[in-house]
């Protein structure tokens, strides 16, 4: 039988969160400016996903010091 040895550390935490909410925030920027000809620019739904995103990717940005210990 396997025996499953992987185990999440703080590190790989902190890199999907700073990735995904990276992501995120870019994904959200690109459809504002994909969808330049609409008027108005930056909603307030979309400011509080901003921010959102930009919390989540500072909280994984701040797990990647803390190193192998698991999650």
């Amino acid at each position: 039988m396997l025996s499953n040895t992987f185990t999440l550390s703080k590190r790989h935490l902190g890199l999907i969160f700073l990735f995904g909410g990276g992501l995120a925030f870019l994904a959200i920027i690109g459809v504002d400016l994909l969808d330049a000809g609409r008027e108005g620019g930056i909603g307030p739904a979309q400011q509080v996903a901003l921010a959102f995103s930009a919390f989540v990717a500072l909280v994984g940005l701040s797990l990647i010091p803390l190193g192998g210990d698991p999650a």
